[in-house]
């Protein structure tokens, strides 16, 4: 019977449900707890150290501040949390910042699991659950949800669900509970709140939930839909990045390949196109010891992708409903996997009924997608290269009571990957770097951000049946701000992931003599401040937690 390590990747949970995990907490923490001993284990045990993560915390005004509680839920099924969200009281109504935080707590068994948030149908958080061990961790994770205070600022219905499967074999019920932390503006600051990137607040946040049709006001004068994009839910596009096309000798196949691509069309015609983030889940690459302490980029705050849709506006400002579709190319026809939850932010102009414009240029280039198989033999490794890419530019005008404002947003894709494995795919590997590089020119302002993500590594099913796995994960994004030609602002963000874990498959969970180190490095720099910690893990034990600045 042949071995396929790629199968045990698929079902992350085949190894994680009799394995113990962790997670990550984005944007600032998890409350690290100290650790047991003052050198680490020489193999994992049955308890380690919570999660934890090097990225920043959100950072918080020092004015007055009023806490909701907005969901509180014991999952164990696929049941959703379902209440009601009052505004806070004595906080007023306009606030400086919202600050999410989810606090959760499991133990026993369990797999990594996905959830999600929404506020009155609009999605304010997207998560995935760490893996527990038999004596239990906590997590917690924040998030800047300003850009959502039109939406917090009515009474809401509250649901969230975090699917759960609890029996005799999986034991761990996901407790969690979820805050808002709302703070006033400070003396001076503009009547509408400002989110973390330094942009006014929307003035209508309309989400499309299961359906596609959108109609925003009339005076609209700026608009982005966000899309929560995930590849998720067991089955190939779990690990979208690693299929084959469908005539390659591999367990996971897609009808072309690994190329994706989150598409936003307006009435069908294409108004934005995307590098979705790879995202390595709390039981990826078949080895939970990786995550425990220290999880990939991204794992416990799925981040939306960004669409500026401005240069629709004229479009979309005639008082009818418009056809808005999210699509994700290279998942095969009729093959679930994908959830593209959407939320369109709406920003008004005060001063007039109505924004008339129009699109007075859409530019495509024909989208690129080719891979190269190469068949091994013996122990040569057979190898898929691919190579994909596209690139969409359009523009377009609204007539606002401050003028006429052209908006021009220019996005290229590109994905290279060389995919490797042996027969039986002992080994598998993959190194593959995808670039998504957009510009948006407002007027005489222009931002143009470079984002980058990266993943290189192996699996290795060896003699005795131990499996190592042994990746590095990269996200980084640089965004720069130009007005008139001239540079007035910059950030950067960079986040390294490593790690190397190994363990006993086929045994009893007390006989996997498991290893592994793992390390981050966050940094951010730029005019957001400057933000650079490393952690770093043996065998679950937290070794280094530096801040440089």
């Amino acid at each position: 019977m042949r071995r396929h390590v790629m199968s045990m990747l698929v079902g992350a949970a085949l190894v994680a449900s009799t394995l113990v995990g962790a997670g990550r907490a984005t944007a600032a923490t998890a409350t690290p707890r100290p650790a047991s001993a003052a050198t680490p284990p020489p193999e994992f045990g049955t308890d380690w150290h919570d999660p934890v993560t090097a990225a920043p915390p959100v950072a918080k005004p020092r004015t007055k501040s009023c806490e909701v509680t907005i969901a509180e839920a014991r999952f164990k099924d696929f049941t959703p949390y379902e209440g009601d969200y009052m505004p806070p009281r004595g906080c007023g109504d306009r606030w400086g910042k919202v600050v999410l935080r989810l606090d959760g707590k499991v133990k026993g068994r369990q797999y990594d699991r996905l959830g999600y948030l929404r506020v009155g149908g609009v999605e304010v958080f997207r998560t995935s659950t760490p893996q527990p061990s038999p004596d239990g961790i906590t997590w917690s994770v924040e998030k800047d949800v300003t850009r959502y205070s039109e939406t917090l600022s009515h009474e809401q219905r509250v649901e969230m669900l975090i699917g759960n499967v609890v029996n005799d074999t999986y034991t761990g019920i996901i407790d969690v509970k979820a805050t808002l932390t709302f703070y006033a503006r400070e003396k001076g600051a503009d009547a509408r709140a400002e989110s973390t990137s330094g942009r006014v607040a929307p003035d209508r946040v309309l989400p499309l939930g299961d359906g596609t049709t959108l109609t925003t006001p009339r005076n609209s004068e700026r608009i982005v839909a966000e899309v929560y994009a995930t590849g998720s839910g067991g089955g190939c596009e779990e690990y979208w990045y690693m299929t084959v096309p469908d005539a390659v000798p591999y367990s996971c196949e897609a009808d072309n390949g690994p190329y994706r691509e989150v598409q936003v069309r307006v009435d069908g015609q294409l108004a934005g196109v995307a590098a979705p983030f790879p995202t390595v889940w709390t039981g990826g690459w078949s080895n939970p010891f990786l995550w425990y302490v220290i999880p990939g980029p991204r794992a416990f705050d799925v981040k939306p992708i960004e669409y500026d849709l401005t240069p629709f506006a004229g479009i979309l400002n005639d008082g009818r409903p418009h056809e808005v579709e999210v699509s994700v190319v290279g998942v095969p026809k009729a093959q679930t996997g994908w959830s593209t939850p959407v939320n369109v932010l709406v920003w008004q102009d005060e001063k007039s009924e109505r924004v008339t414009g129009r699109l007075t240029r859409h530019t495509e280039n024909p989208l690129s997608n080719k891979s190269t198989y190469t068949p091994g033999s013996g122990e040569a490794a057979h190898r898929l290269g691919t190579k994909g890419g596209h690139r969409l530019s359009v523009s377009g005008h609204v007539n606002t009571s401050h003028g006429r404002v052209t908006t021009t947003v220019t996005r290229t894709l590109a994905n290279t990957s060389v995919h490797r494995w042996t027969e039986g795919e002992a080994v598998d590997a993959l190194k593959a770097t995808w670039t998504d590089r957009e510009t948006v020119t407002t007027g005489g302002r222009s931002v143009r951000t470079d984002r980058t993500y990266t993943m290189d590594g192996t699996t290795t099913l060896g003699a005795g049946d131990r499996l190592r796995t042994e990746i590095s994960l990269g996200d980084r994004a640089e965004s720069v701000t130009t007005h008139g030609g001239r540079r007035v602002g910059r950030t950067v963000i960079d986040d390294r992931y490593d790690g190397d874990a190994s363990y006993l498959t086929n045994v009893p969970r007390e006989e996997r003599h498991a290893v592994g180190t793992s390390r981050e490095r966050y940094r951010q720099f730029g005019d957001s401040g400057c933000h650079d910690r490393t952690l770093a893990t043996v065998q679950g034990t937290l070794t280094e937690d530096r801040l440089r600045c």
